[in-house]
This record gives C-alpha cells, structure tokens and sequence, in this order.
C-alpha cells in the first residue's frame, strides 16, 4: 500500500493541471489550409485546445443565428465583416477590450467593439499587361459600364467578394445607382467566372482585358505560375467603392463560457506572429499596428477604402435579389 502512495499523489498532482486544461470552440469561416496554422501557434504558446468547426463564411453565420444562446461556439472567425455585423446585430456578440480594438484603425473595426478585424483585402481591377496600358483603365468602377469595354470584363457574381462590394456600392450610391451600374455592365456582356482565381487564369490566357477581384489574387498566381505572369493590378481612386476593402475579423460569442481563454485567442490574432502570417502567406493587409505587409504591395494608407460601417455590408439579401432582378445571377 506504502509504495502507491508516490502514485497516488504523483495523480493527484497532475489532476488539477488536466483539469484546467481549456479548449476553445472556434467556428471558423476561414480556410482550414491558411488559418489551422495560426491556430496551433496560439495553442503551442498559451496550452490552451482549439476545436475548430469550418465551414464558409455566410453558413457559419446562419447557423450562429439559428443556435443563438445556446451556440457551443465562443470565438466566431469570419471572411467578411457584413458576417460579423449580422451576428452582432443579433446581440450574439460580446464587446471586446478596448486595449485590443484599439490596435486595429477604427475603420477596420466594428464601432460597437463588438468585432474586430485581422487582416484586409482591397478589390481591384486586374488587366492584362500585353493588351491593356494602365493609362487607359477608368478611375472609378463606373467607368466600366462605357460600351468601350464590352466583352472585355471578367467578373464573379456568385463569389462572395464581388456581392460584398456590391452591398457596398448599394451603401454608398443607394439601390437605383446599384442597379444601373449592374444593368450597364451586364450590357457590355461581361464574361462570367466561378471566382477570383479563375479570373486571374483567364486574364494570364488573353481571354478577357480586365477582372473585378481581391488584390491577393495576383500575387498568389505568381508565386504559382511565376512574375513573368502578363497581369498587373490596378486600383481606382480613393473612395470608389471598387476600392473596398473588407476584412477578416473575429468576435467573441456572448453565450461563450470561456470569454478570457477567448479574448486570449483574439489578442495572439493581433500579435506580429499572426498578423506576419497573413501578410507572408497569402498577401493580405496586416491590420494591426505596426506590422508591414508585403513589400509588393502599396501602403494601404493609400489604397484609400471608402468611409464605410463594414459592418452594414450584412445586407445580402437584399443584393442577392438585386442580382437576380438585374439577370446577373
């Protein structure tokens, strides 16, 4: 009996450490190849368990809505702000400290505190450098509704990127001006794509002059198929909405029982080892302060996004049925 009393207390010892040992419920609207890594640095570093459920953005985000209160999820991280603002609005998220809304630019942040963004993607128009001088692309997304640019525009209607900056157009100018920008462009019989990179893909063959995609595109073809790649972005004036810039962000659930093991995983999201990940591996704008992004890109002080509450694109619904009115969806 004397010789397992070592084992005993040995067990006991240990009880306590296993016992605090705390996993996070992280539902995650960001790929599992870009994101799984960051998640694994926050573990190795503060010991705390990650269980992460994937899955796109705009589902996460209905099935937050459909589990309210009762969600086994404390950290929603999402592609697109309008995500985070419709779960917001639903009262599902709680504020965050201001310590670490404040290393983001207020722009980039919900003005409630209830979300925060992590990394930026501007939209841009990208051409094809063999047939298109920059000189000649518009300065203002409306500019390529002019019959001079028919049947050579690549876009994405069904992509959740483009709808963003349609919502965004619908904030900015109203329904009617929406809807003759889409009316224009469907005119000039755009050629359509599944996304982002099959448009790169098609500018790179000659087949279309110019595309509506997110900025990172690009760079992840090059670094795929090489800088010899015929393809070039261009990005419009400050203050257009074509050169929106959403975010990736990341609330913390108010149902959530973990709020500082939470917080924790939101304030690492912020730290320069995160933050360098998304600017080295897949070309995004670091958010917080303080961190450069790639060397390629311009400064996003001068990319010049529109003055806009991201968290108003949430509004979907009502651009989906836009794109179905106008037949481009």
């Amino acid at each position: 009996m004397t010789r397992l009393l070592p084992t005993l207390l040995l067990a006991l010892l240990l009880a306590p450490t296993a016992r605090a040992a705390e996993t996070l419920t992280i539902y995650s609207g960001r790929n599992e190849r870009l994101v799984a890594p960051v998640y694994k640095a926050f573990t190795e570093k503060t010991g705390i368990q990650v269980k992460v459920r994937y899955g796109e953005t705009p589902q996460i985000a209905a099935t937050l809505l459909e589990e309210g209160a009762k969600s086994p999820a404390d950290v929603f991280v999402a592609q697109d702000a309008g995500a985070l603002g419709a779960v917001a609005r639903a009262g599902l998220l709680q504020p965050l400290p201001k310590e670490l809304l404040e290393k983001v630019d207020g722009r980039f942040r919900s003005p409630e505190g209830m979300w925060v963004g992590l990394s930026g993607r501007a939209r841009v128009v990208a051409y094809n450098t063999k047939k298109v001088k920059v000189e000649a692309l518009p300065t203002s997304i409306q500019g390529f509704t002019d019959p001079a640019w028919k049947g050579r525009v690549g876009w994405a209607p069904t992509n959740g990127s483009f709808q963003a900056f349609v919502t965004a157009l619908r904030l900015m100018k109203g329904d009617a001006a929406a809807k003759q920008w889409l009316e224009g462009m469907k005119a000039n019989a755009p050629r359509t794509y599944k996304n982002n990179a099959a448009i790169i893909e098609a500018l790179a063959r000659g087949e279309i002059d110019v595309g509506f995609v997110n900025h990172y595109y690009l760079y992840a073809a090059k670094k795929d198929k090489g800088e010899e790649l015929p393809v070039a972005n261009h990005f419009l004036a400050p203050g257009d909405a074509g050169t929106l810039v959403n975010v990736a962000g990341v609330g913390v659930l108010k149902s959530s029982k973990k709020a500082e093991a939470a917080r924790k995983l939101v304030a690492f999201l912020l730290e320069q080892q995160a933050q360098q990940h998304f600017a080295k591996e897949t070309y995004e704008y670091p958010l917080a302060a303080g961190v450069e992004s790639a060397p390629a890109l311009p400064a996003l002080s001068k990319v010049g996004s529109p003055e806009l509450d991201l968290s108003k694109l949430e509004d979907l619904k009502g651009t989906l049925k836009l794109l179905q009115e106008t037949g481009v969806l």
